[in-house]
């Protein structure tokens, strides 16, 4: 009896090895289990952190107004008295979606009393929304800008001020100048506007001629301030539906200025044409 316990004893311990490595083995299989399911979830990470492309918002406008029919005839008549043409002269353009401007000129004879000259000159850029280069918006934000510039570098001009103004478009800038030309005094007043996706840049300018009195740079500035608002007006008012989704395609139209109607190989044209009939009626008059 006494030699059975020890026995007994030994019988157990060999039988309990069999469950401990059941357990071990159960143990192996399941850290690997856990490791294999790390390992699906760590791959399938990256795929769920890409983001998406970004994307720029599409443009306001699609199309522009016709240039010669953005300002009215009754501030035509206004501003330009005695326009050569009342429906005004359309600048060249590549494409007319992209690009246009329309001007008014003219001189109003008063014989002996002198005479006034006037210029009135509009211009249109629409920018399309672009994957590479940005929003519509952006882009007219930019050129913005650069139509700043340019106007207060104006070749030869004096008293260059610059301002901006509220209630004309999204944003608005009045730059005005004193130039010397034809050996009269001119007033400059150019307006720069963004409205959306569009840049209108609207010159308004005078002289005194015969020894006409010089107009005021006061109603110069006025005048080319309210035919701006109708130039703004005109943008919302001919667009009827909005541009198409931006593509990551580049037009390039809005930013050929080589071939752009900008007005000022017009405005040097009629200025020749102005000074010869002005020559002529200092003759007649004098």
């Amino acid at each position: 009896m006494h030699r059975s316990a020890p026995r007994l004893a030994r019988i157990l311990a060999c039988a309990a090895v069999p469950v401990m490595l059941v357990v071990a083995g159960c143990s192996s299989d399941s850290g690997d289990k856990d490791k294999e399911g790390s390992g699906s979830s760590a791959s399938a990470s990256p795929s769920a952190s890409e983001k998406p492309e970004p994307t720029v918002a599409p443009a306001k406008f699609g199309s522009l107004p016709d240039p010669c029919k953005s300002i009215t005839k009754n501030t035509v008549t206004s501003l330009v008295p005695s326009a050569k043409s009342k429906n005004g002269t359309a600048a060249t353009s590549s494409d007319t979606a992209y690009r246009a401007g329309c001007s008014w000129n003219g001189l109003d004879d008063n014989g002996v009393k002198g005479s006034q000259y006037r210029w009135l000159d509009v211009a249109f850029t629409r920018f399309d929304s672009d994957q590479a280069l940005g929003s519509g918006a952006d882009r007219a934000q930019q050129d913005f800008a650069k139509q700043v510039t340019k106007a207060k570098a104006a070749e030869g001009a004096k008293k260059v001020a610059e301002k901006a103004v509220s209630g004309i478009g999204e944003q608005a800038s009045l730059i005005t100048y004193d130039l010397t030309k034809t050996k009269e005094d001119f007033k400059y007043a150019t307006v720069v506007t963004r409205t959306g996706n569009v840049v209108i840049t609207l010159t308004y300018n005078g002289a005194g001629y015969a020894g006409a009195k010089t107009p005021s740079a006061d109603d110069i500035a006025k005048g080319a301030e309210k035919a701006a608002k109708e130039a703004v007006a005109a943008v919302a008012a001919g667009t009827d539906k909005p541009a198409e989704k931006p593509s990551g395609k580049t037009t390039g139209k809005a930013d050929d200025d080589k071939k752009s109607g900008s007005g000022s190989s017009l405005e040097k044209t009629d200025d020749k044409k102005t000074s010869a009939r002005k020559a002529t009626t200092v003759k007649k008059t004098s």
